[in-house]
């Protein structure tokens, strides 16, 4: 039988060739993980929260699977399939196996918990609307965006300084009623944002979430909603995307100078490392997250430069409230501190030290709501 060699030429093909197959199935692989980064449904918790296990519930209180998560301190809205329930402090006097923790059950608010139940913690602790959620008087307004009608709510004040509440990635417009009261309290208007890509509000048109990069105008469009209606300043609080979208508005908008301050919560500051981590919890592997990257930029059509550019601490003329901490896996806290550090004076960091990505208030609403207090006083 004849033994056939390959030759150097049939060996370099058949090389490339691999090669080649190999690359394509890496930048597909890379697309898809891209795709799950900017395609993340709003109101479903980010695939960074960890799933757990119902164990048991009593009166007041729920067992779930001992992990990270569930034993973060603060209060935290629980979701799981058609349910939803408000959890407060680890209660550590209550026997418990070791792969187990307890926790006080403050309310269900939708569905019922039963044993076996898959829930995640998500920041929302309120679902609805601000009436049937909070009993406050609110109206249900349309504000006119680039694309289309934006649905908001109006919660009314006293005073005619608005605060514009901009929700952010995994979340929605309810994400802001968590401090509703607090403003309803202060007599500040409230303006809650529905943006491209929520139910109810128009898509964008290549159907993908751009991180704030094309988002930010319709945080423009509510200012201008608000100063048509009434208000004289304005006061932009963002979570995650949503801050960033607020830090974007704040330099951008031809009505920048009605905007007298920011509270920024958790902000994607960094793109590429937001679109690396979320890839990596959808077990995208660590070799393909680079392409991830590139396939993001592309697909989003990102302007790098644009971004560096508003966060330039020389841009920021606005006083500004960051909240964020070390425990954020999405948006790395390194860039709020050095935007902190950089502009000493105007920026204030509230360090929270085991807050997670948008959930700075769930880990110390005292601590969170007595800063926000100090902020907001000089600028009223």
């Amino acid at each position: 039988m004849r033994t056939v060699r390959p030759t150097p030429t049939t060996l370099t093909t058949a090389l490339a060739l691999t090669a080649g197959l190999a690359g394509a199935t890496g930048l597909a692989a890379g697309r898809l993980a891209a795709d799950a980064a900017l395609k993340a449904p709003p109101g479903r918790p980010l695939p960074t929260e960890s799933r757990l296990t119902v164990h048991a519930t009593a009166a007041g209180r729920i067992t779930l699977t001992r992990a990270l998560a569930s034993r973060r301190p603060g209060t935290y809205g629980l979701t799981g399939h058609g349910s939803h329930a408000v959890v407060g402090q680890v209660l550590t006097g209550t026997p418990h196996s070791a792969d187990t923790v307890v926790r006080r059950l403050e309310r269900v608010t939708h569905g019922t918990l039963e044993t076996g139940d898959r829930v995640r913690l998500t920041p929302n602790l309120h679902i609805g609307d601000p009436g049937t959620a909070l009993g406050l008087d609110h109206t249900d307004v349309d504000v006119p965006g680039e694309l289309g009608p934006l649905p908001a709510w109006f919660v009314p004040g006293v005073r005619d300084m608005w605060v514009i509440a901009v929700h952010g990635l995994g979340a929605t417009r309810e994400h802001p009623m968590n401090l509703m009261r607090f403003y309803n309290r202060n007599h500040l208007t409230v303006l809650a944002l529905s943006h491209r890509g929520d139910a109810g509000a128009p898509r964008s048109p290549d159907g993908l979430h751009h991180l704030g990069d094309t988002e930010w105008r319709d945080v423009d469009a509510a200012i201008q909603y608000a100063v048509r209606h009434g208000a004289r300043q304005v006061v932009l609080h963002g979570w995650s995307t949503g801050a960033t979208m607020a830090l974007i508005a704040a330099v951008r908008s031809e009505l920048r100078d009605r905007v007298v301050g920011l509270v920024l919560d958790s902000p994607v500051l960094d793109r590429e490392a937001t679109v690396r981590a979320l890839a990596a919890a959808r077990h995208t592997p660590r070799v393909l997250l680079p392409l991830a990257v590139r396939a993001a930029q592309g697909k989003a059509r990102w302007d790098a430069e644009r971004l560096r550019r508003v966060v330039d601490p020389g841009r920021l003329t606005k006083p500004t409230l960051l909240f964020h901490g070390p425990g954020d896996a999405v948006a790395p806290w390194g860039a709020s501190r050095r935007l902190a550090e950089a502009k000493e004076g105007l920026v204030v960091l509230h360090e929270v030290r085991e807050g997670v990505h948008g959930a700075m208030w769930n880990a110390d609403p005292e601590g969170y709501e007595e800063a926000l207090g100090r902020f907001l006083t000089p600028l009223v």
